[in-house]
């Protein structure tokens, strides 16, 4: 959609003009909120003043006994106070000031959006005739409409510019400030006394520290714009700004209507990376880890694209599954190390984070709220991301479980919206990697919404033992090698050719009865016929089998389709290709691309289809061995009992 706009220039001088007004605001006014209520113990920040008298920090008393009290009005709002009030020592902090600084910017910035807005829309003339007593009365539906959109175009643009400024200041602390309710739209300066007044309790409820102060800021920005935006949705007279952008170039800030404006930060990774050779066996899991790594560079920055999405062989989610020790944690660490080298090497921002067990909430609510934070950062399109949920069995909870917490209830919801919802949008800039050593506890619809599936099963042959015993023995020890090529089996081409073929027919038993009954009916699936009758079987012998894995199978081999190996001097030299213009890089790429063919549909139907029948036999196994272990002890007790009494 930015693709079609004109942006514009929001200048500097027309800022700056603003900053008067802003400052005023932030300095103090009264506000009697309409919709919301003050928050308990969200006192005044310091006691009523006479206007024109200066304000500083305030400092505590040190006589012992003494105590002043607010004498305050209700509903006096003194921003600045507000934030400063907090220093112990009367001293304002640097981020106390950066925090200031960012709040009077947004407000410059927002006034001057909502100047521009009347120009463009005859609301400036309006409020002049309106003044002079001279508006007509069959304006006046129209002037009452533009008031209220210029004030949500306000309010909106003194979100977005916030949230703008003050996130290279966030941290790792999070704020919930809950709804955002004193939303009014009379007029724009109503609408911004409610928004700061709103901001002043939250800020005296929650910033106690500054870590704390930014959160707090920034939660309330981003609940704001929500507002904003979904008002806005059927509010008449915002068109102008929704279908229009500005550019406030000194911050790097483009006003894109109402849509968030994310600031580009990455996430300083302190993991301990591994190299490709260092990962033994998993062949093709690596391969498309690897893969993966270098489409995730094809990401646009400008035209908000990658091409591997556009062209459908992009990988928006993956289950990685395996028994313990069999190396996810060393693929995880592997791709996390060539993205973040990639990033490096070309100046892109790149963020990583993993969903864990400790971020389900006992509290109502929150580990939803958590897992969409979590969701959202990483597909911030202002970046390259790479999200991993470790464990997920544990994380997110089968629908029907009684076992599962309500908040890994939460979190599955969250998820199954995220990944394959009807908002979801894959731009190309990020991946979610699901890893679980019990893949069949994960909730049937969530686990098929992995658009991928890496069986991570380690070292297989006996050249892998070797590699790998090699590896970690390290160099402190003269045992000689012997007869073996070192890691000549790790060499991913040759393995990963190996391991499709492995592919041509299916490997697990439910499999292999259909398999074998439907190519003895209508012999070598050969055909898009064939291939349907054998879908047919397949999902007649497990009901999960649906329309989705024939969604997940395409697309699988759809990445077979771009298997390309991209140029590592691509990555090295970005002006050979990730620097190009969009439509060269979709052309560069096609010129490597391969035609889809028989053998690689059947390959992917077996691997799809066997992780799905490998999963149903793990867990009808395991409910099997837990009866049978509940009936022995049920025996055992049965006996020691009869024998106590006898």
């Amino acid at each position: 959609m930015s693709g079609t706009r004109d942006t514009m220039e929001l200048r500097e001088d027309a800022v700056r003009a603003h900053y008067a007004a802003a400052l005023a605001l932030m300095e103090g006014f009264d506000h009697a909120p309409r919709l919301a209520k003050p928050r308990e113990g969200a006192a005044p920040a310091v006691a009523e003043r006479s206007p024109g008298i200066g304000t500083r920090p305030r400092f505590r008393s040190t006589t012992p006994g003494l105590v002043t009290r607010p004498t305050a009005r209700p509903g006096a709002v003194r921003l600045i106070e507000r934030i400063t009030a907090a220093a112990e020592d009367g001293l304002v902090t640097p981020m106390q000031a950066n925090v200031m600084q960012a709040l009077r910017r947004a407000l410059a910035i927002a006034l001057a959006m909502g100047e521009t807005f009347g120009e463009r829309t005859g609301l400036a003339e309006l409020k002049k005739a309106n003044l002079e007593n001279r508006l007509a009365d069959a304006r006046r539906v129209e002037f009452t409409e533009l008031l209220a959109a210029e004030a949500l175009v306000v309010l909106h643009a003194f979100a977005n510019a916030a949230a703008f400024l003050i996130a290279p200041h966030l941290g790792e602390v999070t704020v919930d400030v809950g709804g955002v309710e004193e939303v009014l739209t009379d007029n724009a300066p109503l609408a911004l006394h409610g928004a700061l007044w709103e901001l002043d309790q939250d800020i005296a409820a929650f910033g106690t520290d500054d870590a704390r102060l930014v959160a707090t800021v920034a939660a309330f920005a981003e609940g704001l714009m929500a507002r904003a935006a979904a008002r806005a949705d059927t509010a008449p007279r915002t068109a102008p700004f929704a279908a229009a952008s500005w550019r406030v170039e000194a911050d790097g800030l483009t006003l894109a209507g109402f849509t968030p404006a994310r600031k580009a930060r990455g996430t300083v990774l302190t993991m301990a990376f591994k190299k490709p050779f260092e990962v033994i066996g998993n062949h093709i899991a690596k391969h498309q880890a690897m893969k993966l790594s270098k489409m995730l560079m094809a990401y646009d920055f400008d035209r908000k694209m990658n091409p591997f999405a556009e062209l459908g062989g992009f990988i928006f989610t993956f289950m990685g599954d395996g028994k313990p020790g069999t190396g996810k944690t060393t693929l995880i660490q592997m791709m996390a190390g060539l993205l973040n080298d990639y990033c490096t090497a070309v100046g892109y921002p790149f963020r990583y984070q993993n969903f864990s067990i400790d971020q389900i909430d006992s509290y109502q609510g929150k580990s939803g709220q958590n897992a969409k934070a979590f969701v959202t950062n990483v597909l911030d399109p202002a970046v390259i991301g790479f999200g991993t949920i470790d464990d997920i069995d544990q994380i997110a909870g089968k629908r029907g479980d009684r076992q599962s917490s309500a908040g890994q209830q939460e979190v599955t919801a969250v998820f199954m919206e995220a990944f394959a919802g009807a908002n979801t949008v894959v731009r190309g800039n990020c991946t979610f990697g699901m890893f679980s050593n019990f893949p069949e506890n994960v909730d049937d619809a969530l686990r098929q919404r992995a658009g991928a599936r890496f069986l991570v099963d380690g070292p297989q042959s006996r050249e892998d033992y070797i590699d790998i015993l090699t590896l970690l023995l390290g160099r402190n020890h003269k045992i000689p090698l012997g007869e073996h090529d070192l890691y000549a089996a790790q060499e991913i081409r040759r393995a990963v050719a190996a391991s499709f073929e492995a592919h041509s027919r299916p490997q697990e038993a439910g499999l292999v009865r259909v398999w074998d009954r439907v190519t003895a009916d209508i012999g070598p699936l050969d055909t898009l016929a064939k291939l349907g009758a054998y879908l047919t079987a397949i999902s007649r012998a497990d009901e999960r089998f649906t329309g989705r894995a024939i969604k997940n199978i395409t697309d699988a081999v759809k990445v077979r389709a771009t298997d390309v190996e991209l140029p590592d001097d691509w990555m090295e030299n970005p002006d050979l290709f990730l620097f190009q213009p969009y439509d060269r890089k979709m052309a560069m790429i096609r010129d490597l691309m391969q035609p889809i063919t028989v053998d690689m549909v059947v390959q992917e139907i077996n691997r799809y289809a066997d992780s799905e029948f490998r999963y149903a036999d793990k867990s009808d196994e395991s409910a099997i061995d837990a009866m049978v272990r509940d009936m022995g002890r049920a025996e055992e007790a049965r006996r020691r009992y009869q024998e106590g009494r006898g």
